[in-house]
């Protein structure tokens, strides 16, 4: 159905363009020629500033034939981590790698070529189709910036698919949590630690004492939670007098994330209260959580589809947050393995069979929609 030569030449090319978060102008400026000469109406909006990027999203539409069915839309971002500059992919046992020092940019330039190719076939081939609205975005590494900034009112989609999972063809992620960052500043007291330590405050106490008492890790089988950063002391021989510490807390059930934030604000409060000490507190929630039914459309759909292939879907919730988080506000959207391994590594690698499977299943997905 797809041709091997085609998606594989293509998706190589775009290996090749650099496009670390906030620098996604080069592959934006191609994938935007390339949606032109397929022939769809091709837009980028204005949100270059909003993220402190050289780029806005790329949205894009290709006219359906079928105007009984629902528009769909299909997503990817172009952004990829660090290292991701000057990226050259090799293909070893049928399977594309970085040349090992850079990662490779399967994430998300798999679910690019995925699309093009996609979307190639559905015009070649005098397929039967809705409309298929495209959204290329940008800034997803860094906090799904481009999504969030995106005027996804203004989309005409009835359902969505976001190419951003690991995991084999037929991975549908239909539920995702939600997430706080939680920032926290321990004021203390500094003093000389030899001399007069009982004039300090020692800023660190309060906070290792805080963390002993507080629930992290796996605090049920949909929240986490994690103090992943510290920062604090200047010297051995000084009393700490200020300590800051960076974490997170995740749950598909939102009430679920409210309590845990809460529980982490309380337990630094009373820490710093016992030891007189002072505690500045920031959270900010992220993104929301979703869940999609197994009856929604597009996940009936998908599921019907893997069936079709011969692949098994396997339905499954996930613990990481994706662009599909921010489009399930206004968009049943879900998330779709597509094989890439070790991303954001410079062991990173897809195969090519999954490449090739992952424009397979969108077509597929397109008919079940019909």
């Amino acid at each position: 159905m797809i041709d091997e030569t085609r998606i594989v030449d293509e998706f190589m090319g775009l290996l090749k363009i650099d496009s670390e978060s906030r620098t996604e102008r080069e592959i934006a400026d191609k994938l935007k020629e390339r949606l032109e000469k397929l022939g769809l109406e091709v837009r980028e909006d204005d949100i270059a500033k909003e993220v402190e990027g050289n780029t806005g999203n790329i949205i894009a539409k290709l006219e359906g034939n079928n105007s009984e069915v629902p528009t769909l839309f299909l997503s990817a971002h172009m952004d990829t981590v660090k290292p991701g500059k000057g990226v050259k992919p090799i293909i070893k046992d049928d399977t594309i790698y970085s040349a090992g020092d850079t990662i490779l940019g399967a994430d998300d330039k798999a679910g690019i070529a995925a699309i093009l190719a996609s979307l190639e076939y559905l015009i070649e081939n005098d397929s039967v189709y809705g409309d298929v609205e495209v959204v290329f975005t940008v800034c997803e590494e860094v906090g799904l910036l481009g999504a969030k900034n995106l005027a996804i009112d203004k989309l005409e989609a009835d359902l969505g698919i976001v190419y951003d999972s690991g995991g084999e063809i037929g991975t549908i992620i239909a539920e995702a949590p939600a997430q706080d960052k939680i920032n926290v500043i321990v004021n203390g007291k500094s003093a000389h630690a030899g001399i007069e330590p009982d004039k300090g405050i020692n800023a660190i106490k309060v906070a290792s004492i805080a963390l002993s008492n507080m629930n992290l890790g796996r605090v049920d089988e949909e929240t986490t939670a994690n103090i992943g950063v510290i920062k604090g002391g200047k010297a051995t021989n000084i009393v700490p007098d200020r300590v800051e510490l960076e974490g997170e807390a995740r749950s598909r059930d939102e009430e679920k994330l409210n309590a845990q934030t809460q529980h982490m604000v309380d337990i630094f409060e009373k820490s710093a209260k016992k030891f007189n000490a002072k505690v500045e507190i920031e959270v900010e929630r992220l993104f929301p959580a979703f869940k999609l039914d197994k009856n929604s459309p597009i996940v009936k759909a998908a599921i019907k589809a893997a069936k079709d292939l011969n692949v098994e879907p396997k339905l499954v919730p996930t613990g990481g947050g994706s662009d599909a988080n921010i489009f399930n506000v206004e968009i049943p959207t879900i998330n779709l393995g597509i094989g890439m391994a070790d991303v954001h590594t410079t062991d990173e690698h897809i195969k090519i069979n999954d490449l090739i499977k992952t424009a397979e299943y969108t077509l597929t997905i397109i008919e079940k929609l019909n």
